[in-house]
């Protein structure tokens, strides 16, 4: 027979073709079958998912470091990981959009007009995937400056932040879904704080990768602190000015009621 997907010859007890190394699929498509395809190519289940999701808390460095030198098969690969945790990101964002308010919003950034808040409120979610990517760039350069006792290139560091970030992104889905279900009115309250132990998290990941001494580390996790904190509020800065740009908030919406 031939390969369906490069028309190559092969023999009928090949599992992957030789030549495109597609895998070679003889069944037809019924539900189980369908439902197997999903799991192993989003979240891989049968190989490497659990093993990343444990690793990277167990031991990031195995995983991120690994990456970096080569090793492509052990370990589920960073845009993967990624792409698991911006399925669960449009999941959670759906049930948000479900459960809370604008009213919620307002009460965490102050009071602010009806109308105002709501534009807000619509467009952190319109921008919450591109807030999500963003945050990768701002936090390896951070890291890039502060850690880097192995010399990695800062291209190498946006891979660590891919697996650190979109773990993270995962680890708090199942916290955060029912927070959202049980209990909304809280969400906005421990968001903020929740940014300090993805930050914690962060740390604990590069350090496992440079070892720094305690002294040093306590030093340098202080810089990495403010670079980010730098960063974090950069983000909110330009996401305002693309709210201006785009015409969804003008002077005029400020301006002190009457």
């Amino acid at each position: 027979m031939n390969c369906k997907n490069c028309n190559t010859p092969q023999r009928t007890d090949y599992k992957f073709c030789p030549a495109c190394g597609a895998k070679v699929v003889v069944k037809r498509l019924t539900f189980r079958n369908l439902a197997y395809d999903i799991t192993e190519r989003v979240f891989n289940v049968d190989s490497t998912f659990f093993r990343t999701f444990i690793q990277l808390f167990s031991r990031p460095e195995e995983v991120i470091d690994s990456y970096v030198q080569g090793v492509r098969r052990k370990y589920l690969n960073p845009i993967s990981h990624l792409g698991v945790a911006l399925t669960l990101s449009g999941i959670t964002i759906f049930i948000m959009k479900k459960v809370m308010t604008p009213e919620m919003f307002n009460s965490y950034g102050g009071d602010l007009p009806e109308e105002v808040a709501g534009k807000i409120y619509e467009a952190i979610f319109d921008y919450s995937s591109l807030f999500f990517l963003v945050y990768i760039p701002v936090f390896a350069l951070a890291a890039y400056l502060t850690f880097n006792k192995k010399g990695y290139f800062f291209s190498e560091y946006i891979i660590a932040f891919i697996y650190i970030m979109a773990q993270w992104s995962i680890a708090i889905f199942l916290p955060t879904m029912l927070i959202l279900l049980f209990a909304p009115e809280l969400y906005m309250t421990i968001s903020f704080p929740m940014l300090f132990v993805m930050v914690a998290y962060s740390i604990y990941a590069i350090q496992r990768i440079h070892r720094f001494s305690p002294g040093a580390l306590i030093l340098r996790s202080m810089v990495f602190l403010m670079l980010t904190a730098i960063g974090y509020f950069g983000i909110i800065i330009l996401f305002y000015i693309v709210m201006f740009l785009t015409g969804t908030l003008t002077v005029q919406d400020f301006a002190p009621q009457q």
